[in-house]
C-alpha cells in the first residue's frame, strides 16, 4: 500500500482490503505510521510520540487492523494521558481500559497513539500551553476546534481514518465542522458515564461512523442487524488502484433510507443565545434544508423554546465533572502549571455550594425539557454546528487572566451556541461537512433526533452526503 492510496481510504475500505488479503495489517500499520508523522508536522496534532506497537485489538473486527488514535484522555490501560495540562506529569497511567476502549478492541482499532485536546476539556480551541495549537488543514492559521481538536485536524490531514473524541458540550461536533468531518454524539446512557458526555470518533465518512456505531454500541445504526459487515465485504475484492479516492463509497441500500416515510424536521439558523451567525453558515444551513425537502421531507422554520441562561447555568454545572478528578487526586497539582481559565474554573467549583450544583442541576433539566417538548411534535432539528467559520488561533486564549468562568463560558458559546443543548437534553447528534466558505473553509450543519435515533440521523447522512457531493460536482463542471 503507497502512502498516497492510504491517505484516500476510509476505514471500512481498508479493512476490507486486510480481510480479503489485498494487503496485511502489519503493511497497512507501517504506511500509517508515516502517515500521521506527515500529518502531525504538518497539522500539529500529537500529544506524544506513537507507541512502539499498536495497542491489542481483534483482528476479526469489522475494523480489523485499521488504524486508529485516542485522545488524551485516560483511555487505555497503562497508557499516559495528560488531560493537555502542563500539571498532569508524564508518569501518570490509566489504571484500566475505559469502557469504549474495551469496545474499540473489539472492533479490531489499531491505536498507535494519542490526540491533543485543550486543558481539561474546558474550550472549543485547543491550542493548550502544554503542546501548542492544533493546526487546521484548510488554513493553518485557524485552530481545529476543541476539545477533541487534535484528533479532528489528524483525520482531516489524513493521518487516521477515524479517531476518538468525546463531546461534553459539543467537542466532537465542534472540531468536526471546523475540520470537515462527521462527528456524531451519541444518546446519553449509551456508555457508563456522566449523562451528558458523549463519548465515540471523529470520521471522513459517513459509512464509518454508522459501521463504528454498530460496532462499539452493538445496535444497527440503519436497521442491519444480520449483517455485520453492511454489505461492504464484497468491496474487499476491489484492487486498492480501484477504491483510492473512494472514501464515501457505501452500499446502495444505505443511501435513500430516510425516504421510508416523510419526516417533519424544523430548521433554525438562530442562535438562542441571540449571538449573530456568518452568512456563509447560514446558507449551509438552509441549503441542507433544501436537500432534506428535496428528499420528501417537510421542512419548516422551527426551534425549541427555552431560556439561554438556563443553558448557561447548566453547563457551569458541568464544569464539576471536568475539574473533580483533578481536585481528587492523592497530589495536589500545582497551580502555577495551570492555565487560567482552568485555575477560576477550579476556585469557582471548589466554592460551589449543594445548592449551587443543585440549582445548576435544574436550570439544565429546565432546558432539556424544551427540547423534549420540541421532539413531540418533530421528528429532525437542523441547525449550524457553529456560528462561525473556523477561528483564528488565539480568538479562544484559554490561558487569558482576564476571564472570568461566566466570560470564558460567554465567549465559547458565541463561537459554538448550538451544541450544549444537546448534551443537556442527552440526544444525538450529527455535524455533517455539508458547506464550504468562499475562502474554501469548512462549514458544519447539525442534525438532532429524538433519544436513541441515532439510525435516523446516520439515514440521512448517507443521504445528504450523497446529495451534497453531486452538488459540489455540478459546481465544479
Amino acid at each position: 500500500m503507497e502512502l498516497h492510496e492510504y491517505t484516500r481510504l476510509d476505514g471500512v475500505a481498508i479493512a476490507g482490503l486486510i480481510r480479503a488479503g489485498e494487503v496485511s495489517a502489519a503493511e497497512v500499520e507501517r504506511v500509517a505510521r508515516v502517515a500521521v508523522e506527515a500529518a502531525h508536522r504538518r497539522v500539529n496534532g500529537l500529544a506524544g510520540p506513537l507507541f512502539e506497537a499498536a495497542l491489542r485489538y481483534e483482528p476479526g473486527g469489522i475494523f480489523g487492523g485499521v488504524p486508529f488514535l485516542v485522545k488524551d484522555v485516560p483511555m487505555a490501560a497503562g497508557v499516559p494521558f495528560g488531560v493537555g495540562s502542563r500539571a498532569v506529569p508524564d508518569f501518570v497511567v490509566a489504571e484500566r481500559d475505559a469502557p469504549i476502549m474495551e469496545r474499540f478492541r473489539r472492533a479490531g482499532l489499531a491505536t498507535l497513539g494519542r490526540t491533543t485536546m485543550p486543558e481539561l476539556g474546558l474550550s472549543f480551541a485547543t491550542e493548550p500551553r502544554r503542546h501548542g495549537p492544533a493546526r487546521n488543514p484548510y488554513d493553518r492559521e485557524r485552530g481545529a476546534g476543541g476539545s477533541s481538536g487534535g484528533a479532528a485536524a489528524l483525520v482531516a490531514a489524513g493521518a487516521v481514518p477515524i479517531a476518538h473524541a468525546n463531546d461534553g458540550a459539543g467537542s466532537i461536533r465542534v472540531p468536526a465542522s471546523c475540520c470537515g468531518l462527521v462527528g456524531l454524539k451519541p444518546s446519553a446512557g449509551r456508555l457508563p458515564g456522566p449523562p451528558f458526555l458523549g463519548e465515540f470518533a471523529v470520521t471522513r465518512s459517513v459509512r464509518d461512523t454508522a459501521a463504528l456505531f454498530e460496532a462499539v454500541f452493538g445496535l444497527p445504526a440503519l436497521g442491519r442487524s444480520t449483517d455485520r459487515n453492511w454489505g461492504l465485504a464484497g468491496r474487499s475484492t476491489d484492487r486498492i488502484s480501484g477504491l483510492a479516492g473512494r472514501s464515501t463509497d457505501r452500499d446502495p441500500g444505505l443511501a435513500g433510507r430516510s425516504t421510508d416515510r416523510i419526516l417533519r424536521v424544523g430548521i433554525t439558523t438562530a442562535a438562542w443565545s441571540g449571538v449573530p451567525v456568518e452568512p456563509e453558515v447560514v446558507a449551509a444551513t438552509e441549503r441542507a434544508g433544501h436537500l432534506l425537502e428535496r428528499l420528501g421531507h417537510a421542512v419548516e422554520l422551527a426551534a425549541p423554546e427555552l431560556d439561554w441562561d438556563d443553558v448557561r447555568a447548566g453547563l457551569r454545572g458541568e464544569l464539576v465533572a471536568n475539574v473533580a478528578p483533578l481536585l481528587a487526586a492523592p497530589r495536589p497539582v500545582d497551580p502555577g502549571r495551570l492555565e487560567a481559565v482552568s485555575r477560576a474554573v477550579i476556585a469557582e467549583v471548589r466554592a460551589m455550594t449543594a445548592l449551587d450544583l443543585a440549582g445548576a442541576t435544574a436550570a439544565g433539566e429546565r432546558a432539556a425539557r424544551g427540547v423534549w417538548a420540541f421532539f413531540a411534535g418533530y421528528d429532525l432539528l437542523v441547525t449550524p454546528t457553529l456560528a462561525r467559520l473556523p477561528a483564528p488561533h488565539g480568538t479562544l486564549d484559554y490561558d487569558d487572566p482576564r476571564y472570568t468562568v461566566a466570560g470564558w463560558l460567554d465567549a465559547m458559546l458565541a463561537f459554538g451556541p448550538f451544541t450544549t443543548l444537546f448534551n443537556l437534553a442527552g440526544l444525538p447528534a450529527v455535524s455533517l461537512p455539508l458547506g464550504r466558505s468562499t475562502s474554501g473553509l469548512p462549514i458544519g450543519v447539525q442534525l438532532v433526533a429524538p433519544h436513541g435515533r441515532e439510525d435516523r440521523l446516520l439515514a440521512l447522512a448517507a443521504a445528504l452526503e450523497d446529495d451534497f457531493a453531486d452538488l459540489i460536482s455540478r459546481e465544479l463542471h
